[in-house]
C-alpha cells in the first residue's frame, strides 16, 4: 500500500493572518503596563516564538535573553498572562484566512492527504482559533508550543506529529512562513514550502526552503508532485 502524503502547517502567518488580533492584545498589555504600542507590521516581525518572546522582544529589544534576566519575574508573568487572556477572548475579531487556504485544505482532503498543525502558539489557543475560523475539522492533529517539551525550531515538534498521525517522514511536507518553520523542516529532513512576506524579520532568501509561494493560490501544482513521489 502506498503511504499517504502528510502536510504539516504552521498557523500564524501561514494558515491565518492573525497579526491584527495579536497587535490588539499586545497593545492592550503595553498600555496597561506603561510601554509603547506597536503596529501590525511590527507585530509580524515579533511573533513566531510564543507570547513570552513577543512581549520580551517588544519591551526589551531583540535580545530575548534580556527578558529572562529581568528581576521582577512577577511583572513578566503578569504581562504574558494578561496577553494570553486578552488574546484568547478576542482571538478572531480581525483575523482571517490567508488567500486560498480553504480551497487548498478542501483539495487536500479530497486527495486523501493527511494534515496536521505545528505551531508555537499554546495548544488551547491554536485549537480555539482553528475552530472559530472554521478549518479545525481538516486536521488530524494540532500541536502547540506546550504540547510537547519542545517546539519549533526543534525538528521533534514535526517528527512527533508525523509519528502520531502515522505518517511517513519520507512522504511529508512542511508549510510555513518563518525561519523557525524552515529550520525545523530542514532538521527533520522534509521539504519546506515558504510563504513569502511572513511573520519574520528575515527575507525569503535568508530562510532555507524548497519552494516559495505568495499565498495558497495554485499551490496544488507543487504538492501534486509529492503525491506519487
Amino acid at each position: 500500500m502506498t503511504q499517504k502524503l502528510t502536510i504539516l502547517f504552521d498557523l500564524d502567518g501561514t494558515l491565518v493572518d492573525t497579526a491584527p488580533d495579536l497587535m490588539n492584545a499586545h497593545n492592550h498589555v503595553m498600555k496597561k503596563f506603561g510601554y509603547k504600542a506597536k503596529s501590525t507590521d511590527d507585530i509580524r516581525k515579533l511573533v513566531g516564538q510564543g507570547a513570552k518572546s513577543l512581549i520580551g522582544r517588544s519591551v526589551w529589544g531583540q535580545a530575548k535573553k534580556e527578558f529572562g534576566q529581568i528581576d521582577d519575574g512577577k511583572i513578566k508573568k503578569e504581562m504574558v498572562t494578561e496577553f494570553i487572556n486578552f488574546y484568547g477572548q478576542n482571538i478572531v475579531k480581525e483575523s482571517k484566512l490567508i488567500n486560498g487556504v480553504y480551497d487548498f485544505l478542501k483539495w487536500s482532503k479530497e486527495n486523501k492527504i493527511s494534515m496536521g498543525v505545528c505551531t508555537n502558539k499554546p495548544e488551547h489557543l491554536a485549537v480555539d482559533l482553528l475552530k472559530k475560523i472554521k478549518i479545525y475539522d481538516f486536521f488530524e492533529y494540532v500541536a502547540g508550543s506546550n504540547t510537547f517539551d519542545f517546539c519549533k525550531p526543534d525538528p521533534r515538534h514535526l517528527t512527533n506529529v508525523i509519528e502520531i498521525m502515522q505518517g511517513d517522514i519520507k512522504k511529508s511536507i512542511m508549510i510555513g512562513d518563518s525561519e523557525s518553520d524552515g529550520n525545523a523542516a530542514k532538521a527533520a529532513g522534509i521539504p519546506f514550502i515558504l510563504l513569502e512576506d511572513g511573520y519574520t524579520e528575515k527575507n525569503a532568501n535568508e530562510i532555507t526552503h524548497d519552494h516559495l509561494i505568495r499565498d495558497f493560490i495554485g499551490i496544488e501544482k507543487i504538492v501534486h508532485k509529492y503525491l506519487n513521489h
